[in-house]
């Protein structure tokens, strides 16, 4: 597929004919993907830089208008940091995930539920779109209970990380009522326990296990990098779970990229029937995913 235009002085340079060239390229992907499920991991860099934000609320937006029904699910990770920095507390970080005190959890409440969630819905409304924004106590959808961290080299050692949840089950009833009525879910990775405490969970997690219970046709990773590279730097455009050891034990794949993928490979076992991390910083990059023939970041397969 082309590589659509990224500025107002590019749409009108196109000439009639290549702007019927690129719809009619996109029709057979629209056909196979219409009516069908994608969760989106939205983070990095397209969630701080205002034109990549705007081209990934216009790309969610298309997606719902041609068919496809988008589910995004929000990280926001350097939003929290600044505020705890405000704060005069300092983020710590155990194998990827945030150690989440009582405090933090009131700051990672305020800043996903409030700040960075109503930030997303408002952005897909101004591009057209009917977005609105769920916790995980929307509906009971996550319910969750205190991770137990399993040291990565001493299993029977645990890190105790807070009030950071593992999810025990997600109910996506609320999701699909309002998919049904043209709605665009946004979804804040926030659970609740038996006791109605509040638990962090990583939103990479809750994406691709959100993606499974909703039977995706796709799990969309937004990075800050091109995909998974190897040590040379090459983005690897397919990974499979032998490969994926592989890099976790050279270092390849490390700290925060860990959950992402052991989500991302979960999904893919599940039944997702296709999942892909892909950078976030190229515009319209969701649009070159779906509508596009070309491979595009890394696909991680299940076997």
């Amino acid at each position: 597929m082309t590589t659509p235009p990224t500025t107002a002085d590019e749409l009108t340079q196109i000439q009639p004919r290549e702007k019927a060239e690129i719809l009619a390229q996109a029709l057979p992907y629209i056909r196979k993907f219409h009516g069908k499920t994608m969760v989106i991991k939205y983070g990095g860099n397209a969630m701080t830089d205002p034109a990549l934000q705007q081209a990934f609320a216009e790309d969610v937006v298309l997606l719902k208008l041609v068919g496809i029904n988008p589910v995004v699910v929000h990280g926001g990770g350097p939003q929290i940091e600044n505020l705890l920095q405000r704060l005069g507390k300092k983020g710590e970080f155990k194998q990827g995930m945030r150690v989440t005190d009582a405090e933090t959890m009131e700051v990672v409440e305020w800043v996903l539920a409030g700040q960075v969630q109503q930030d997303i819905v408002g952005l897909i409304n101004q591009a057209g779109g009917k977005a609105v924004g769920l916790t995980g106590r929307d509906g009971a959808m996550i319910r969750a209970r205190k991770l137990r961290l399993a040291d990565q080299k001493d299993p029977n050692q645990e890190h105790d990380v807070g009030q950071v949840g593992d999810i025990e089950s997600i109910d996506p009833s609320v999701v699909k009522a309002l998919q049904d009525d043209a709605f665009i879910p946004v979804v804040t990775p926030i659970g609740f326990g038996e006791h109605n405490e509040s638990y962090n969970i990583n939103a990479d997690v809750v994406a691709a296990k959100l993606a499974t219970v909703l039977q995706a046709e796709k799990l969309l990773m937004l990075t800050n990098i091109r995909g998974v590279l190897d040590k040379a730097g090459e983005l690897l455009t397919e990974l499979t779970p032998r490969g994926i050891d592989a890099l976790i034990e050279d270092g390849t794949i490390s700290g925060g990229m860990i959950p992402k993928i052991a989500g991302a490979l979960d999904a893919a076992k599940s039944g997702v029937s296709a999942v892909h991390i892909i950078d976030g910083r190229v515009p319209h990059a969701l649009l070159l995913e779906v509508l596009g023939n070309q491979p595009f970041g890394t696909m991680i397969r299940s076997h």
